[in-house]
């Protein structure tokens, strides 16, 4: 079984999720604002708040058209979009990380460029990759150098461009990597989702860590990343909104602490009842139940000391304290030891060859 450290918890695949609240850019710019997102992050229960750390210089080329929900967000072009939030510098994630571990949760940011990289690097438990920088051969090396983990989503991508960058990761000195299914949709509908693709993921890529970064609009239920979970993703991120009827960016599919603190709340009793054991098996509660629910061989009418078992000698009842019926043939022919009754239990010691 593999296990991963991300932040302030150890990862296994049949252990509880380790929740990232995604609060990306939906500070808006307000230092203010995303420490009081931080705040929420952890009021709902979240391990991890997260940011996005970019400049649009550096991003997006001027003419990079949206590829958004323009209904929802009516910005036409990615380069203006981004540098309507870019305004944080190194100094003010420092500061934000410093308000995380005073709150008492893991800061992170994604880097989309080698100085956010450099920066970050002593901020962060673990880097998050975006799925847009699948195929980002120089950036992924940058963060593989760092030595720390690495959660990488993988929206949009074949399992080829997967495989391209965990030998990329690898090679670059990345050593612990965890795979989380995306759809790059904004939002993602329900129908879009493809929520068994994790599945996929288990599958192929056994010896990792797999989760989900979920972008569909959520509902009371957190439908998408509760079933999420019980597929078995194990890293579960989600934008996160202070409010989610502000207009444009991320705030339409977000989650807000309530919303959170429920999703939590309903993982707790998935936990629960997915417990840790893939492998089939009886458990110790069950006990009572295997001695009396099952069956036993019981003579169906009186037989006397001597007698040769015929098939019309003996039925099946419960409770299950006597011989059981997977030997129903090989107690056929044989002699009973003593006289017997009808509903007599019979046990080994009752029989002889």
């Amino acid at each position: 079984m593999v296990a991963m450290k991300l932040g302030s918890m150890t990862v296994t695949p049949t252990g509880r999720p380790y929740v990232i609240a995604e609060i990306g850019v939906n500070h808006e710019g307000s230092l203010e604002t995303a420490k009081r997102l931080i705040e929420l992050a952890h009021e709902g229960g979240a391990h991890g708040a997260k940011f996005q750390s970019y400049k649009a210089n550096t991003l997006a080329s001027q003419k990079s058209p949206a590829y958004w929900d323009t209904s929802k967000e009516a910005t036409l072009s990615q380069h203006e979009l981004f540098q309507k939030y870019d305004n944080f510098e190194a100094e003010d994630y420092a500061a934000l990380a410093a308000h995380a571990k005073k709150v008492g949760i893991d800061f992170l940011s994604t880097p989309f460029d080698d100085d956010a990289v450099d920066y970050l690097a002593p901020l962060v438990p673990f880097f998050k990759i975006a799925s847009a920088d699948i195929t980002n051969t120089p950036l992924l090396r940058r963060v593989a150098k760092v030595g720390k983990p690495v959660v990488l989503s993988t929206g949009a991508s074949t399992l080829d461009e997967v495989d391209g960058a965990l030998a990329t990761l690898r090679d670059a000195g990345a050593t612990e990597i965890a795979l989380l299914h995306c759809i790059l949709n904004y939002p993602c509908e329900n129908i879009n989702a493809h929520v068994r693709m994790i599945t996929g993921l288990q599958d192929r890529y056994p010896d990792h860590i797999i989760g989900y970064s979920d972008h569909t609009v959520p509902d009371p239920e957190m439908t998408a990343m509760s079933v999420a979970y019980a597929l078995g993703a194990v890293v579960l991120e989600k934008h996160f909104t202070h409010d989610k009827t502000l207009p444009g960016n991320d705030h339409y599919h977000a989650m807000d602490v309530h919303d959170l603190a429920r999703f939590m709340a309903r993982i707790g009793t998935i936990a629960d009842m997915l417990g840790t054991d893939r492998a089939k098996a009886p458990i110790a509660t069950e006990d009572i139940a295997r001695l009396n629910a099952r069956r036993s061989i019981v003579i169906a009418r009186d037989l006397a000391e001597g007698h040769t078992v015929v098939e019309a000698d003996i039925t099946y009842k419960r409770p299950g304290t006597g011989v059981s019926p997977l030997h129903w043939d090989e107690v056929i022919g044989m002699r009973t030891k003593r006289s017997m009754q009808e509903d007599d239990v019979l046990t080994w010691d009752d029989l002889v060859r």
